[in-house]
């Protein structure tokens, strides 16, 4: 398998962290499109936000999923990737996308434990809590509709890679 491998889900969930430690055991590039996204604009997704509103950032983020496409690459996305169709027509056509799927109460345990205010402005102005909910509550149909695989993304990175690899081998195989 050569094609590329997006990793979706929600802020928090461990796309980035685990999609670099995926690259490492396929020995597969690795790209985020939020850190692509930083590098290309020299602004902060809060920054782009603030400048161009949310529908000139998720234009953005749809530029920046293109541009980072590659064969034999992992692809951290940002949370909201899968709010475009065309995103997820993208990726499903492209490579094999992964949803990351982690509990609400994990998920607002590690934005609580990391913040990255400057990064990743709020969506509704809520506790985090609370925010995830909702924000999970619109998106996770959209996650499980776009995703060939969803994997269960609650632990170590090491557990959450090897499930990948169980689940990309699995589906090879077939």
């Amino acid at each position: 398998m050569n094609q590329p491998i997006y990793l979706i889900g929600a802020r928090g969930c461990g796309k980035t962290t685990t999609g670099e430690a995926l690259a490492r055991a396929l020995a597969y590039g690795f790209a985020d499109t939020d850190r692509w996204l930083r590098e290309h604009t020299q602004m902060t997704v809060a920054e782009v936000v603030e400048k161009e509103g949310w529908p000139g950032f998720r234009a953005r983020e749809s530029e920046a999923l293109q541009a980072v496409t590659a064969p034999a690459t992992v692809v951290a996305t940002g949370g909201g990737m899968v709010l475009r169709d065309e995103n997820r027509e993208f990726m499903r056509a492209h490579g094999v996308v992964i949803y990351l799927n982690v509990p609400v109460e994990v998920l607002a345990q590690r934005l609580e434990a990391f913040p990255e205010a400057g990064q990743r402005p709020t969506l509704t102005g809520k506790p985090v809590t609370e925010e995830i909910a909702d924000v999970l509550a619109v998106r996770d149909a959209l996650y499980r509709e776009c995703a060939h695989h969803v994997i269960d993304a609650a632990d170590a990175p090491a557990v959450i890679v090897s499930r990948i690899i169980d689940a990309l081998q699995v589906a090879h195989a077939s």
